[in-house]
This record gives structure tokens, sequence and C-alpha cells, in this order.
């Protein structure tokens, strides 16, 4: 719930400074906004290559849980839900802003696209929350397994992820600069 509100807000925000209509393009803010998508997708690409490198090493020193993590499956909803704006991977959001920037609300096309891409971006979150609802215990073990598979490739994730994304950023945003 914290993420979608969180996502919602961000996409409506964007509209209201944009006045929902998209900046004209090679005007100072579209150009804004396209350095801004090449920088955060530089920014990635540099993060995926540092933890490509660290891929097969040990991690440097171990670390025991943090108190929060311990306690997190005892938390109220409502605290959950504050807390999940704070936990946002902000540079993806940002990312996320600048193609929301070039948006033009004034066509129903992409304002159906602008609710698709809010939808797209929470149906994980969504079906898991409808999933622990039906089936709690089914839902709990298979949580459990996520988690386990997710520490055990984290930093493959983290570094090919960032990757991929980061040169889709600079490719996406080098494109429309040229065009």
């Amino acid at each position: 719930m914290g993420w979608f509100l969180c996502l919602s807000v961000i996409t409506a925000g964007t509209l209201l400074l944009t006045g929902g209509e998209p900046p004209s393009s090679g005007s100072i803010p579209s150009t804004a906004a396209l350095a801004a998508r090449i920088a955060i997708g530089a920014a990635l690409v540099a993060f995926g290559l540092y933890r490509r490198g660290r891929i097969g090493k040990p991690p440097r020193k171990p670390k025991k849980e943090p108190k929060w993590q311990k306690s997190i499956d005892n938390m109220s909803l409502w605290f959950a839900a504050l807390l999940a704006p704070i936990t946002q991977p902000w540079g993806l959001m940002a990312a996320g802003v600048t193609s929301v920037m070039q948006a033009d609300v004034a066509s129903a096309e992409s304002v159906v696209m602008l609710v698709v891409f809010v939808l797209l971006a929470s149906s994980t979150y969504l079906g898991l929350v409808v999933f622990s609802l039906i089936r709690r215990d089914r839902a709990h073990a298979l949580a459990l397994g996520l988690r386990a598979w997710i520490e055990g490739h984290m930093q493959q994730a983290l570094a090919y992820g960032s990757l991929l994304i980061g040169l889709f950023l600079i490719g996406s945003g080098t494109y429309q600069l040229i065009v």
C-alpha cells in the first residue's frame, strides 16, 4: 500500500508540476530531464560494474541482522505504509519521474499508459498481499524461501539489474536527445 501510494504521489506531483503537458522537445526542462535520465543511468552502470566486481568474493564483514528487520513480521500495517516511502529505490523512482515528464496527459492514450505503469509497477506487491490474505501459511513459507533465494543471489541481482536498467536509461535518454 505504501509503495502504491508513493508511486501515485510522485506521478501526480510530476504531472502537476509539468501542467500535464510534456516540455517541448529541445527546451531546457526537456533537456534537463533527459540529462537526468542519462546521469541516473550512468550512476546505475557504475554501481553495477562495482557490484559485478564483488560477485564471488566473500562479504567484507558478516553483518548481523538489524533490529528493525527482526521485528518486521510484527510491524503494524500503518507503520509499514509509512515506512514504504523511505525504503524506495529512489534512483529508479527519479528515472520514472523523467519518463512521466514526457507524458502528454491531454491525450487519453498517455493517461491510460500512466495508469497501466502505476498498476504494473505495483502488481507484484498487490499480488503478494492478495496471496497472503488468501493462503497465509503458504505465503509465509513462500516468502521465507524467496528471502533465502534473494540472500543467496543478491550480488548478481544488484550487479546485472543495475547494469541493464542503467544501459536502458542511457540509451533511451541519448536517443531522445539526438532525435
